[in-house]
């Protein structure tokens, strides 16, 4: 039978509905939900191809121990009994929870709970340190609270949007869209980019600011300065609901403007053109993201921001507001409950004596936590010197994720014991834990997150668990049971999600901004309907959306809100071992560690290997050409990756994305490369501003294979695999040559000796093609160059599925190149509906000179829109060409 789930996209913040529909045969198929108040039916590139992520291959699916499949009850006895020895052995500070904005909240609030209120300790950290702590901790300082102020549809009521530090188009398709879409219909809205990259969100702006890595500090400075002079200032708003201004004030005026772009690198037009802007705009919403967040300056650069909106009251007040955009699908979800180490469940504060009571009256419980946790990067070294001594991981793999990645990675081996919990059997992280835990996921999973906008959906299951996998919820709570804790005995998400809005709302009064308390008598059928909602949703009110702070109202003692006297941190962190800025991040189409957007083959087919952006003039001065192999190389470790030369980048500085990592590639861990320094308030770790050194690989055989079955890329110094239709797609390349290259087919992708080869060997190019059919069926092929392998590589892929009964077609394979009858569609432009490069240039040649023809003809760009800047830069290019 038939049937239709809405549920909630587990990739980033915006938190987009889904409508899941699985047929009768068990097919699942999903759109947009055009109900959802976050995205009303668009989705992304990656929440389009979920469908393709849901399959079981990978899973873990049993508990084990030390490498054997175990029964549930007894890997839960060993680890409650491993914990309770540690802690009674070492006390409650030597166990610790690294956790996952991947939790639903119900998850979340069960481990908070378990650490904090009945292990006793506050060690307790989310992978959300490295996402969204430094607006948690500017939040606090100026508002009180962790506060959002605004909703998703201040960006489409604004004048000005000032994205800083955001690359929108690609990490938050659907919210971009919107923008896209608000500036269509009012043409006279202003777009300021702030970001070292001209990235793909750059296509709308009216403005680039491209500034220095770290130069947001001085920049909101001078903007504060700037303003306070100026008629925009609110003197009225900054006295009756504000402190600290004139302290603000004195650190901004000090810094002079030969200093601001000095540290900033802008040039003075465009500084004075952005002042000018932001003076004469009253509706002005300021978008920032991880820019600006990972950054050891993330916190000032969130209150210099918070600063600016203050002095002119432009704040709460639709169109207007500082707003944070988060990246992960329930970062909010956990911050709601306390998921940080120095943070208390329901927004209380772990260093209120008050708030510690109020909790631990409310648990009931027999301890609490009586002061913060170590945050991400101190727990693992924490962990690395012994003081933590029993270690629970959920949801995420810190081993790719964290800074100085190798060291981490360590750290956890050496453990005396470690439990993950966790969806897939191999990892970075999983191949260390003595106890494997298997938990549900997308689709499976049943609970709610909470998105960027305050915004509460469910995650609603419509697939039945897999094998023995369990909610960690469950986990979490049966470990806590058997540890003696009588605290634990839920038996639904909807009991946990009751307790938490309880506990929302209990001796609250408005004195705190989260209060769901209008749920704590929520059961089984209204939480099953449960429709999105913002909070505070207190108990009495009927469904609201709300605007905080446009008439005062703070979560400070005084009520009022308060300016922070920021100062300018150092903006060049380079040295001359390491003389290049490295900046990580996120590419369109995937996600994290890949653990779920590696398993589709059209996500891959727009970038398929880890990458490095680097300006042209370095590239030169490198001696390394496009799709050259470099290494990037600091004092803690090094990535070796594809060189992408592009003007994009700002000289001296280099992109690589985060997404890597050892199961799908070699040496490609760029958080190995990252120093461990973090923000000295809210310990989020730097990973915009690394002194790197760059300098190119030399390999004597470089290779692009194709494969039905998954290879091994036996000896290669470098590899990175992907995921393809029909099979697999991976990169090779080599130090020293291989002799016999049949052999090493053979071996990497499991040939039989009885299938021989079809091969072509040119001796004097060194280049050779090696391809394997079984009947009309190709295998496998090998193309192996001395430079880079210049072949047709998504045309490549498409032959795993093609027939080859025909003898021309297999030697179109030895060619790599297809037929006339058989065109390139070329490198992936669009990932939703799989356009290639050549098509759009085949299209614009036939006539269609715009984005929206190229999407009549195509549809490219006519989903999810994150490819449109792409597209518009192949059009400009195809024009210019012609016109010379």
């Amino acid at each position: 039978m038939e049937r239709e789930v809405k549920t909630t996209c587990p990739y980033c913040g915006v938190g987009c509905g889904v409508v899941a529909k699985v047929d009768e045969t068990g097919t699942v198929t999903v759109k947009g939900d055009p109900e959802h108040p976050a995205n009303f039916g668009r989705l992304c590139s990656k929440g389009s191809a979920l469908a393709e992520t849901i399959d079981l291959d990978g899973r873990l699916l049993h508990p084990e121990i030390d490498g054997r499949q175990a029964g549930w009850d007894e890997a839960l006895d060993l680890v409650a009994k491993r914990f309770s020895e540690t802690v009674a052995a070492h006390g409650p500070d030597s166990v610790a929870f690294y956790v996952s904005g991947q939790l639903l909240t119900e998850d979340y609030y069960v481990a908070n709970k378990l650490m904090k209120g009945f292990i006793g300790s506050a060690n307790i950290d989310t992978n959300s340190r490295l996402c969204m702590s430094s607006s948690v901790a500017g939040h606090r300082r100026a508002f009180g609270s962790d506060t959002v102020p605004g909703l998703y549809e201040d960006l489409e009521l604004a004048d000005l949007v000032v994205l800083t530090g955001s690359n929108l188009a690609w990490c938050h398709p659907v919210i971009y869209q919107r923008l896209v879409a608000a500036k269509a219909a009012r043409p006279g809205v202003k777009i300021v980019v702030i970001d070292p990259r001209r990235t793909m969100t750059c296509d709308i702006a009216d403005l680039h600011l491209a500034i220095r890595p770290d130069g947001d500090v001085s920049l909101f400075m001078g903007l504060f300065a700037h303003l306070a002079a100026s008629p925009a200032i609110n003197q009225n708003y900054i006295g009756a609901h504000t402190e600290g201004f004139g302290a603000a004030f004195a650190a901004a005026a000090a810094l002079t403007s030969v200093e601001l772009l000095d540290r900033t690198g802008l040039p003075a037009m465009q500084v004075r053109e952005f002042f000018r802007l932001f003076e004469t705009t009253e509706r002005v919403v300021t978008c920032y993201s991880q820019g600006v967040n990972q950054s050891a300056s993330g916190t000032d650069k969130v209150n210099a921001i918070i600063n600016c909106h203050l002095a002119t009251g432009r704040i709460g007040r639709p169109g207007m507001g500082p707003f944070s955009l988060t990246g992960q699908p329930n970062a909010m979800g956990g911050r709601e409950v306390g998921g940080l180490a120095n943070m208390l469940a329901a927004h209380m504060a772990i260093e209120s004596a008050d708030d510690r009571d109020r909790v631990q009256r409310f648990w009931n419980a027999p301890e609490i936590a009586a002061k913060p946790g170590l945050k991400a990067v101190d727990l693992f070294g924490a962990v690395e010197d012994g003081r933590v001594k029993a270690l629970w991981i959920m949801a995420t793999n810190p081993v790719v994720s964290l800074p100085d990645a190798r060291r981490v990675e360590a750290a956890i081996a050496a453990c005396p014991f470690v439990v993950v919990s966790d969806m897939l059997r191999e990892t970075d992280t999983t191949r260390h834990a003595h106890v494997l835990l298997p938990s549900l996921g997308w689709g499976e999973k049943d609970g709610t997150v909470t998105n960027s906008e305050r915004r509460v959906s469910r995650q609603r299951p419509f697939l039945d668990p897999p094998g023995e996998a369990r909610p960690d919820w469950w986990q979490i709570a049966e470990v806590g049971r058997r540890m003696g804790f009588d605290a634990f005995d839920y038996t639904s998400p909807s009991d946990i999600f009751a307790e938490h809005a309880a506990l929302s709302a209990f001796e609250n009064n408005g004195s705190r901004d989260f209060d769901i308390g209008a749920y704590a008598d929520i059961e089984q059928p209204a939480y099953d309907a449960l429709t999105p909602f913002q909070w505070p949703q207190p108990f009495g009110t009927g469904t609201r959306e709300t605007r905080f702070f446009a008439e005062g109202g703070f979560f400070h003692s005084d009520r009022k809100a308060r300016f922070v006297a920021v100062e300018p941190p150092a903006t060049d962190r380079t040295e001359p071992a390491y003389p290049f800025t490295l900046n990580t991040g996120r590419v369109r189409d995937q996600w994290h560690t890949m653990t779920r957007t590696g398993k589709s083959a059209r996500l891959s087919s727009h970038i398929a290997e880890p990458f490095a952006e680097i300006h042209p003039r370095d590239a030169m001065d490198l001696g390394v050409a496009d799709a050259d192999l470099v290494q990037v190389e600091s004092a803690y470790g090094r990535a070796i990756i594809r060189a992408l030369v592009t003007d994009r980048q700002a000289r001296g500085s280099v992109f690589v994305p985060m997404h890597w990592n050892d199961q799908n590639s070699a040496k490609a861990r760029i958080g190995a490369v990252v120093k461990p320094a973090t923000d000295p308030i809210s310990g989020q770790p730097a990973s915009k501003n690394v002194a790197v050194a760059v300098s190119r690989y030399h390999a004597s055989a470089y290779g692009f294979a194709v494969s039905v079955t998954k290879p091994d890329a036996l000896g290669a110094d470098y590899w990175a695999l992907a995921k393809a239709d029909g099979g697999w797609r991976l990169e090779i390349a080599f130090r020293d040559g291989i002799e016999d290259w049949t052999a090493w087919c053979r071996k990497s992708f499991g040939i039989a000796d009885h299938i021989e080869p079809l091969g072509y060997t040119d001796q004097q190019s060194g280049d050779r093609r090696i391809a394997f059919f079984d009947g009309e069926r190709l295998l496998a092929a090998l193309f192996v160059a001395r430079e880079p392998v210049a072949v047709a590589r998504n045309w490549a892929v498409s032959q795993l599925a093609a027939d080859h009964s025909n003898l021309r077609r297999r030697f179109a394979i030895i060619a790599g190149r297809p037929g006339a009858d058989r065109p390139d569609p070329g490198a992936t432009v669009c990932s939703c509906f799989s356009v290639g490069v050549n098509q759009i240039v085949a299209a614009v040649r036939s006539g269609c000179r715009s984005v929206e023809a190229i999407g009549s003809a195509l549809k490219a760009g006519t989903n999810c829109g994150s490819c449109r800047a792409e597209i518009r830069g192949i059009i400009n290019a195809c024009v210019a060409d012609a016109a010379e």
